[in-house]
């Protein structure tokens, strides 16, 4: 079970985030990094991804929590990555993240801890070390640019 329940988190001065839909091209879950693939649909990002970064939102809309994918081919919520907000995301098991580590994704979307010359796209806003045995959300912030390398 992941340690928070909500994906955006704010801050409370900004209601809601700035949003894109799209059909989802597999089965993903909410706190995943997302990208638009070259069908318009939201992929999940892989490592490395030069593409725009998307965080697939929980869908509130049908009462799911932020443990319950969205199924291939549902109309999913992909928030877009603005600096001033705050974002819970996926980290797997076995990562330690720092407060103000520098995080890039891995092959399935997580956010993981940015290796030499990899792209940054967002910042950690705490620290916690994942020795749950499962994915946990993990509180970020976008990196400036969206473009830094390590």
């Amino acid at each position: 079970m992941a340690r928070y329940n909500k994906i955006f988190a704010g801050p409370v001065t900004e209601r809601l985030p700035q949003v894109q839909e799209a059909l989802a091209a597999a089965a993903t879950l909410p706190g995943l990094a997302v990208v638009f693939n070259g069908s318009g649909h939201f992929a999940i990002a892989g490592a490395s991804t030069v593409e725009k970064v998307f965080i697939a939102q929980d869908n509130y809309l049908q009462m799911k929590g932020v443990d319950d994918a969205w199924a291939s081919g549902d109309t999913m919520i992909g928030m877009e990555m603005l600096d001033e907000q705050f974002f819970n995301v996926r980290v797997p098991t076995g990562s330690n993240i720092a407060k103000g580590a520098r995080l890039t994704t891995n092959a399935t979307g997580r956010f993981v801890p940015v290796a030499a010359g990899n792209r940054v796209i967002a910042i950690a806003e705490e620290a916690y070390n994942n020795t749950t045995g499962s994915d946990q959300l993990v509180r970020v912030r976008a990196a400036k640019g969206h473009l830094a390398a390590a």
